[in-house]
């Protein structure tokens, strides 16, 4: 993985063991044209280049105990990244990189292919999406053929499976207890040979991943996929975990998401904190839509005994906002893995029937009609939190996206760079609303705080937000 000697430096300026290192690419990098190859150097060192190094950075995270990305941007602020340009193709050099990327002076396998994932995605959005007249990023359907080429581009298009694809959301920084519950529920799932998709990161991301690895072992499944899909915003505080062996960063939280329902054929909800409430709102705010009323999609909420408590502030919160239709959407199944895969492999099947007779493909949803206010970036600066429409008198699916907007911008104040600046800099977000709306949203998040689900447990959680009744 490299040909020049790699070296150790003793200390970053901030006291934390680094590395220097050339590393060659792995996959469909490793052969490039002399075209191409000028072109990701233009691109990467263009004004895109401090995404790049970002994300790059965030990968080379892996393992670490670190969920805040201004933390890590200041931790490692003399990392660097560049193309080196050769005339087989190109290699990458890494300066001031987390030694704990590295065993015995060689960059581990799995973060070395992550690191060119993250070359490749970049690029690829930056070239061949942005700007394209191809693709109308104002209109729905530019969007979503936007997330199909992506989605291709980064190989986790596959024809010619069944429908066994399994999306897991869940919390970064859930309880022990939840964790090992995620990983019998991904046993479960892995022993009826389906395979999982998370936002790649630890906790409730990595536990599924972890179980199905031994299901599908005993069921001598050598192929199974571990997909992981991320953004550029959120994967400094979730990166990759090891047993992601297909990895894609979309080009925002909105992208993010819509992937994970046009790849997934089903969704298992674990405990979680504001990003999670926000995946349930996206999805139930699809499901919600009247276009899609006929379309199968099990959505199953589950954990523990002691994640019940949860799950019943969720269910009221969800009933107390969107009502009874939004609660017929999802079963909650407490404590039982087995009832748990049970219920999703027979929720695949319907799907896999419906598709087979609207002659839809197995492996993207194009039927599913996702509104354009689900689509549309959602920048959570303090005037748009302030103006989120957060009132009854519109139609459902419509409140639970502008919900959704405003876990968006609560996750972006918790974890992201951005969010966690401005918040520094302007003070809290203000979310206004009718308190038949506000009272449910100020009772969970209050729930979230007392039960340590909005930050690593042991650190004290300031909230970035204020609710305005």
């Amino acid at each position: 993985m490299s040909d020049l000697p790699y070296r150790v430096i003793n200390e970053s300026s901030d006291g934390y063991q680094t590395i220097d290192a050339v590393i060659s690419p792995i996959g469909q990098l490793n052969i490039l044209s002399k075209v191409e190859v000028a072109k990701l150097l233009d691109s990467s060192q263009s004004g895109l280049y401090k995404l790049f190094r970002n994300c790059s950075l965030a990968v080379l995270n892996t393992g670490n105990d670190l969920d805040d990305g201004k933390e890590l941007l200041e931790r490692y602020k003399d990392f660097d990244i560049s193309i080196v340009q050769e005339e087989r193709g190109i290699k990458l050099s890494v300066k001031g990189a987390p030694a704990e990327a590295f065993v015995d002076n060689k960059m581990i396998r799995g973060i070395s292919e992550h690191l060119f994932t993250v070359l490749r995605d970049v690029i690829y959005t930056h070239d061949e999406i942005n700007g394209n007249p191809k693709f109308n990023l104002e209109a729905s359907e530019g969007i979503t053929d936007a997330v199909f080429h992506m989605l291709r581009n980064a190989g986790m298009l596959q024809p010619g499976l069944d429908p066994n694809l399994v999306v897991c959301w869940g919390g970064h920084s859930i309880s022990r207890n939840e964790y090992d519950y995620t990983k019998e529920v991904g046993y479960a799932l892995g022993l009826r040979g389906l395979d999982i998709c998370t936002g790649c990161g630890p906790g409730a991301m990595k536990g599924p991943m972890k179980g199905a690895t031994i299901g599908h072992a005993k069921q001598r499944i050598n192929n199974g996929r571990y997909i992981g899909i991320t953004e550029p915003g959120i994967i400094a505080a979730e990166a990759p975990n090891p047993i992601v062996n297909q990895l894609a960063i979309m080009p925002d939280i909105e992208k993010r998401l819509e992937a994970f329902v046009r790849l997934g054929h089903g969704i298992i909800v674990f405990p979680g904190g504001a990003g999670t409430t926000e995946e349930i709102l996206y999805i139930l705010g699809i499901l919600l839509h009247p276009d899609n009323q006929q379309i199968p999609f099990p959505l199953v909420f589950t954990g523990p005994e002691n994640s019940a408590e949860y799950f019943t502030r969720v269910d009221k919160f969800i009933a107390d906002t969107l009502g009874p239709e939004a609660q017929s959407h999802y079963k909650i199944i407490i404590n039982d893995p087995a009832a748990v895969a049970r219920e999703m492999k027979a929720g695949i099947q319907k799907v896999r029937e419906f598709r087979k007779y609207s002659d839809d493909a197995y492996y993207f949803n194009w039927q599913l009609r996702i509104s354009h206010d689900l689509q549309q970036p959602f920048i959570p600066t303090h005037d748009n939190m302030r103006n989120l429409e957060l009132h009854k008198n519109q139609p459902v699916n419509q409140l639970a996206a502008n919900l959704r907007r405003a876990f968006s911008g609560i996750v972006a104040g918790n974890v992201k760079e951005d969010g966690i600046c401005a918040i520094e800099k302007h003070g809290h977000f203000e979310l206004h609303g009718d308190p038949e709306i506000m009272h449910p949203v100020d009772e969970l998040l209050e729930s979230f705080a007392q039960q340590n689900r909005m930050k690593l447990p042991g650190r004290t959680y300031i909230p970035c937000y204020k609710v305005i009744k």
